[in-house]
């Protein structure tokens, strides 16, 4: 089993623990709220993308669960304190959504669709820093891939 594999079911086994020790099957559904988290515009070659930002661990723990929609050009930012393997479910998550995972100069490391959820794993082949969610197919519609660099990253 290669490194990545390793990663990948070492994670799906931990985010399995953690969903049934913690009431993943009979929690309710919530209603969506919505958020006051500051947001930043993203641009990857000629588009742009507004991003909120999860950078608080509560506020990254939530992503965006419970919510029902989500506009075309529109996503969420996730920063992270260290560089690491940092993987994503889509538990309580209504929306398909397309990840990219960042490199701190902003290039994608690699890109990975996600369904709703669904407890599947994804993580970067690389530890990062960032991760940016969007609806699903946003960066295949406008043909974005890795390497390219998204631009207008916080500090």
């Amino acid at each position: 089993m290669n490194k990545h594999k390793l990663i990948k079911a070492l994670c799906a086994n931990l985010l399995l623990f953690a969903a049934l020790t913690s009431g993943f099957l009979t929690e309710p559904v919530r209603a969506q709220t919505p958020t006051n988290l500051p947001t930043i515009d993203l641009y990857l070659g000629m588009h742009r993308l507004k991003a909120e930002l999860a950078i608080e661990p509560p506020d990254r723990a939530t992503g965006l669960m419970w919510r029902k929609s989500m506009p075309e050009n529109q996503g969420m930012l996730f920063v992270f304190e260290s560089h690491a393997i940092h993987c994503f479910w889509m538990r309580n998550t209504f929306i398909p959504l397309s990840i990219a995972f960042l490199r701190d100069d902003g290039s994608i490391v690699n890109i990975e669709d996600m369904q709703p959820q669904q407890l599947t794993s994804h993580c970067p082949i690389e530890p990062v820093r960032y991760a940016l969610e969007v609806n699903q197919g946003w960066f295949a519609k406008r043909n974005i891939q890795p390497p390219l660099k998204v631009r207008g990253l916080p500090n």
